[in-house]
């Protein structure tokens, strides 16, 4: 059971419409880092999940993900109202649509659930939220740059704010797992190359780094030669 209270999780004010920048503005109601994608992301891999406090979290998140489509929506609104006569609006999607909110993204194109990325697994889930909400922030951080009024952007901030909180979340989450850095996961073992970083960048200087160092890694300096003399080792029997 929902209920809907009128009163959004943040105030949202905005100070001068600007249709143009409502447009960009949609990227997080119908776009794919949006927040009905993240709203129903997490909300579908709650039901995958035995763990009682993950699915709780999951839940929790996916509800206030709704509300920010709330907030989304009523920016998109507040900036498209009463503003179809002006240049602006004439070169915007909602010249056509109409005002307010659409389930678009910044260019026009449709929502879709492929959009929504869960898989069954609490891991791999969790993972997949990290880089959701990744890419929301990358989202807010580009808009509040555009943003023409400080309402506005006091709200998207806000909601900036969130995607970090919602982001330690999920870490936290995989760490009380155990999964926070451990790539293993599943009930499959993997093959020994598991450990094998193959050097496969042939001009300039090669990088070093832990991404391909010992102790986690076995550094192939040399891929090509290691496979011709793999194919030359004699065949015991």
């Amino acid at each position: 059971m929902f209920f809907h209270k009128k009163e959004p999780i943040h105030a949202v004010t905005v100070d001068e419409a600007n249709p143009k920048f409502a447009q960009l503005l949609l990227e997080q109601f119908g776009g794919a880092t949006g927040e009905l994608t993240a709203a129903l992301q997490y909300w579908t891999q709650s039901f995958h999940v035995e763990h009682p406090g993950i699915k709780d979290m999951l839940q929790d998140i996916a509800l206030e993900e709704f509300g920010h489509l709330e907030m989304v929506g009523r920016l998109i609104e507040a900036h498209t109202k009463n503003v179809d006569q002006t240049d602006a609006y004439k070169s915007t999607l909602f010249a056509v649509r109409g005002v307010g909110p659409h389930l678009l993204d910044s260019q026009g194109s449709a929502w879709t659930a492929s959009y929504v990325n869960e898989g069954g697994d609490v891991v791999r889930d969790l993972r997949a939220n990290i880089a959701a909400e990744a890419g929301a922030r990358q989202t807010y951080e580009a808009l509040i740059k555009l943003a023409t009024d400080e309402g506005t952007k006091q709200t998207l901030v806000h909601l900036l704010t969130r995607e970090i909180s919602h982001t330690q979340m999920f870490m936290k989450a995989l760490d009380s797992l155990g999964k926070l850095t451990d790539p293993l996961f599943g009930g499959i073992t993997p093959d020994e190359t598991v450990r094998v970083y193959y050097n496969l960048s042939t001009n300039g200087q090669d990088e070093r780094g832990p991404w391909n160092s010992a102790p986690t890694f076995e550094y192939v300096a040399d891929p090509v030669a290691e496979i011709a003399n793999a194919d030359k080792a004699p065949v015991a029997g």
